[in-house]
């Protein structure tokens, strides 16, 4: 088993990256090995990020039409309600599963 170097917090060296900050530069790791992770040190344990080399990696694929559709239609159903069948205009909160009209209208029918 191999063991990766390990850094401190903001100690890691540069040409090394995370996945939100490859995203950042407009990049992805593109099916490189993790070379290395960062340890930030915490209360109730330690956050552990891994590292990827930033001139190994890949520009971010562009979203095809078929993919902003699908998202489209994947947000489409977040906002619709299942009760009443409308598009709430925001997207449906899971704790209620409903529009919150949906959700008080038995509440004000009691």
């Amino acid at each position: 088993m191999t063991s990766l170097p390990v850094y401190r917090w903001r100690l890691a060296p540069d040409g090394l990256a995370t996945r939100r900050q490859l995203r950042a530069m407009g990049l992805r790791p593109g099916g490189q090995p993790v070379v290395a992770q960062i340890d930030r040190p915490r209360r109730r344990g330690s956050l552990v990020g891994y590292l990827y080399r930033i001139d190994q990696a890949k520009p971010v694929r562009p979203m095809t039409p078929a993919k902003w559709a699908a998202l489209a239609k994947a947000n489409a159903a977040r906002r619709t309600c299942p009760a009443c069948g409308r598009d709430a205009g925001y997207t449906l909160p899971t704790s209620l599963g409903v529009c919150v009209p949906c959700a008080d209208a038995p509440a004000l029918a009691a």
